[in-house]
């Protein structure tokens, strides 16, 4: 056999298949008391293995595409432009306070303010994307730590129940511990998508946060933008609330499968409320590609309970049951960064008032006349004699609905003479 055997990073019955090519006289592979039933297993338990960590390195990845370092080149234009906004804002409030010196006192507190924010918000963007960094890196830790570390986790467990549970020998319980694994894998991908993109993009977005603070120290953008970041980070911790259910499964890899199915349902949710702007979107883009190519009333419990029926809180009143539309989100919070930089801007009310309704009309009075046009045009060209026109006859006072003129060649009913009245009886005398 070579020095360097090319079997060493081969796992399980597979290595000693691979030895076998490599010796003179080759062994016969060691199946066990249960012949292939046993390799079979193994490869079950190895799939689960593998169908496990790559879950958890898709729900909580230890790298981001997010970049890592400010020279990178995705991030250095936006440090660039976040720093020359953050001295343009300064070197605007330095004059300002130098023209209205007279003032004293709180034009020097608003300069030494806002030197201070300015040098804040400049060393805060080159220190932005390590720290992403180091905190997913913590999350994603933490999130192995509670599901994939030891047997008394979720993916722990459902291995060990693989090999030594009640029903490990259950050809029919193995096949739905890998079918809800495989579901849940499908799950963990949309989340990884969905976190990749959300991370970097308000990554990117934190020069200009910050140097919103250059003005005077007004942090409600940075909060804002803080607490949507912070929501994609840790959206994962969500599917702590299964963990205490792992215990009452008792080695079964049936209540193992339900557990997964709620998990799923989780990561859905989690996509619903943790991603901004669009997460709404995705869940329920996800939930109408199940119900359209599924009829398991189970499937659909999931995707229901994960992605509720909601209402787009566009111009109606608000409830209990009612979302931001992606448009509407984008909107809020980019009137808080106008704010933030004092910049005025147009607020869309977050219900039907008489001025939006106003505005709604005479946003579509074109449109409107187009189609009212249109429909006239239309009527016209569907009439008989489209090309002489009958003149309209008048309506008579009182008459409801389309004039409808007598028939040619009869002449009108004449006039049935009304009856007499009935005779009145005397009164008693």
């Amino acid at each position: 056999m070579p020095d360097n055997n090319p079997c060493d990073e081969i796992d399980g019955p597979a290595k000693e298949f691979c030895d076998r090519t490599l010796t003179d006289d080759p062994p016969v592979p060691n199946q066990g008391t249960g012949g292939w039933a046993d390799s079979a297993s193994q490869l079950v338990q190895d799939l689960a293995k593998g169908l496990c960590d790559s879950i958890s390195e898709l729900v909580a990845p230890k790298s981001l595409s997010a970049p890592v370092q400010p020279s990178d080149w995705t991030y250095e234009p936006f440090v660039w432009l976040g720093q020359h906004i953050a001295v343009a804002i300064f070197f605007c409030v330095v004059v300002m306070c130098a023209l209205t010196a007279w003032q004293g006192v709180p034009r020097l507190k608003q300069m030494g303010a806002s030197t201070g924010w300015t040098l804040v918000a400049v060393v805060g963007m080159s220190a932005v994307p390590l720290a992403i960094m180091k905190l997913n890196g913590a999350v994603s830790e933490a999130f192995t730590a509670a599901f994939n570390s030891n047997e008394s986790t979720l993916f722990g467990a459902i291995q060990n129940d693989l090999e030594k549970g009640g029903d490990a020998g259950n050809p029919l319980a193995q096949l739905l511990i890998i079918s809800g694994l495989v579901v849940l894998l499908a799950f963990a991908g949309l989340v990884f998508l969905a976190r990749q993109f959300g991370i970097l993009a308000f990554v990117c977005a934190a020069p200009l946060v910050l140097a919103s603070l250059a003005r005077g120290g007004d942090t409600t953008a940075v909060r804002t933008w803080l607490n949507r970041l912070l929501g994609l980070l840790f959206a994962p911790m969500i599917l702590l609330l299964i963990s205490p259910l792992v215990p009452l499964t008792k080695h079964s890899l049936v209540l193992d499968t339900v557990l997964l199915m709620g998990a799923c349902a989780l990561m859905q949710r989690m996509i619903f409320h943790g991603v901004p702007y669009v997460g709404p979107r995705i869940a329920g883009a996800a939930r109408n590609m199940v119900e359209s190519r599924t009829s398991n009333p189970i499937a659909r419990a999931v995707v229901r309970a994960g992605v509720p029926d909601v209402y787009e809180q566009e111009n109606g009143p608000r409830g209990l049951r009612t979302v931001p539309t992606p448009g509407r989100a984008v909107h809020q919070d980019r009137g808080v960064l106008y704010a933030a930089y004092g910049v005025p801007h147009r607020t869309r009310p977050g219900r039907l008032t008489t001025a939006s309704t106003i505005a709604q009309v005479n946003e579509g009075a074109a449109r409107t006349a187009q189609l009212t046009e249109a429909r006239r045009q239309g009527r016209l060209a569907n009439q008989p004699g489209a090309g002489n026109p009958q003149p309209r006859q008048p309506r008579p006072a009182g008459q409801q609905g389309p004039v409808v003129p007598p028939p040619a060649g009869r002449p009108p009913a004449a006039a049935s003479p009304q009856p007499a009245p009935a005779p009145t009886r005397p009164p008693n005398p």
